[in-house]
């Protein structure tokens, strides 16, 4: 969340932020006109209760001194329905206020290049050759069909559309991703792996900026009165483990990862990637989230970049580095990476990563604070989070990629040991 004060003194600056976004909304005018009538009902009412004050010592003093106060009483009773009036057209506007403020998406970082959608991000970086083979490589899906271990016909039968069943070897090869995205991270990158919760409450996903702006694309449920929602992603959960905290500056920056399912509706999705891992409604997937200090934040997006690369860099698969532009650019991020992995049977990289930055936009949201070193009024706390990796694209890029001409599935060599003691 952008603070008023900072739109306020930055209007230009957000408008044109808009722009880069390609969002079309009109309603900065109304936030200022709306905060300009705030201000005068503010200072119609502070002008009241002083002279609401003022009256009330000159009515102590009259009847002290034995006289008739009735007539300054009387006009004292409409003075405090008039601020009544006032406190309930403040509340009024403030609504409307913060309705448009919650909208308004963060500033984008300097470096995010112009553009329109993922057709126009910039490739940073490629990292292995494109997979060849000399037959027609087969989609993950038909692979997984045909070895009996990917079954979306049965999982249709229990869920509906966009769901898989995993079993046997696929089933074993998720659970080992898994395990080996943990242990990288948390035995060589120094995170601290956490199992949050997978349900949430609304104030919960309001802090990281999925409410309310995509409650469409959210599953919610809920007890009677109680609304909960099914996590989207472990940033959710991850990034409000600090909120309502002041944290130390000596404990940044703070690293954590968590394996969590994963439940999107997929909203305005329909008829893109209708078959496959590549788009479920349920999905695994390693996050990894951190908090640190404003300096730092740069530097610890580039650092977590890395971590995630490294996941493909050791499972040999090809991938490539992207940076999103203005209008592909998430509603909370100001600067995201896409690491996106190569897929044979498609010849075309898709998303496997998303690794972004998002200033204090969160933390203003969640109240996260750190109290810096030397002392002085606390600070508001960057958070990161990327994919470290979602699970289930993963499992379909070996699938991919690793696939024999008899239609068979080799185990990445860093993932044998997984297999050879654990299974």
């Amino acid at each position: 969340m952008l603070e008023l004060k900072f739109i306020r003194d930055n209007l230009d600056l957000v408008r044109d932020n808009l722009k880069k976004r390609h969002i079309n909304d009109d309603r900065l005018d109304e936030l200022i006109n709306l905060d300009r009538r705030r201000r005068e009902l503010l200072t119609e009412s502070e002008s009241l209760r002083n002279k609401r004050k003022t009256a009330s010592r000159e009515i102590g003093k009259i009847k002290k001194s034995g006289g008739n106060a009735d007539a300054l009483m009387a006009g004292m009773r409409g003075v405090g329905e008039r601020i009544r009036e006032l406190e309930a057209g403040i509340n009024t506007v403030e609504t409307a206020m913060n309705d448009i403020v919650m909208a308004i998406p963060n500033i984008c970082h300097s470096s995010v290049p112009d553009g329109i959608d993922d057709s126009d991000n910039p490739t940073v970086r490629t990292n292995g050759e494109p997979t060849r083979f000399n037959f027609v490589p087969k989609a993950h899906f038909e692979l997984g069909e045909a070895l009996g271990v990917i079954d979306f016909e049965r999982a249709a039968k229990l869920s509906g559309a966009r769901f898989a069943i995993l079993s046997g070897f696929a089933s074993r090869l998720e659970r080992a991703l898994i395990n080996f995205m943990l242990d990288l991270h948390t035995q060589r990158h120094g995170y601290r792996e956490v199992l949050p919760p997978f349900m949430v409450t609304t104030e919960t996903m309001t802090a990281t900026g999925q409410l309310p702006k995509f409650a469409d694309d959210l599953f919610k449920t809920g007890v009677s009165d109680r609304d909960m929602w099914l996590i989207p992603t472990a940033e959710v959960p991850v990034t409000n483990l600090h909120r309502d905290e002041t944290l130390a500056e000596k404990d940044l920056p703070i690293k954590y990862c968590a394996y969590t399912p994963c439940f999107r509706s997929e909203a305005g999705s329909y008829g893109k990637d209708t078959r496959g891992l590549i788009r479920q409604h349920q999905f695994d997937k390693v996050e990894l989230v951190k908090f640190t200090r404003p300096e730092d934040s740069d530097t610890e997006l580039e650092k977590l970049l890395a971590d995630a690369e490294e996941i493909l860099q050791l499972l040999q698969l090809p991938y490539r580095v992207v940076q999103l532009c203005g209008g592909d650019l998430g509603f909370s991020a100001t600067r995201t990476y896409d690491i996106e992995v190569w897929m044979p049977a498609q010849d075309k990289y898709r998303e496997i990563s998303s690794c972004s930055s998002f200033t204090d936009f969160q933390a203003r949201r969640g109240s996260i604070r750190y109290r810096p070193i030397e002392g002085g009024k606390s600070r508001l706390v960057h958070t990161l989070n990327g994919s470290g990796l979602a699970v289930g694209r993963t499992l379909a890029a070996i699938f991919e990629n690793f696939q024999t001409a008899d239609g068979k599935v080799v185990i990445p060599e860093v993932l044998k040991s997984y297999f050879e003691t654990r299974f």
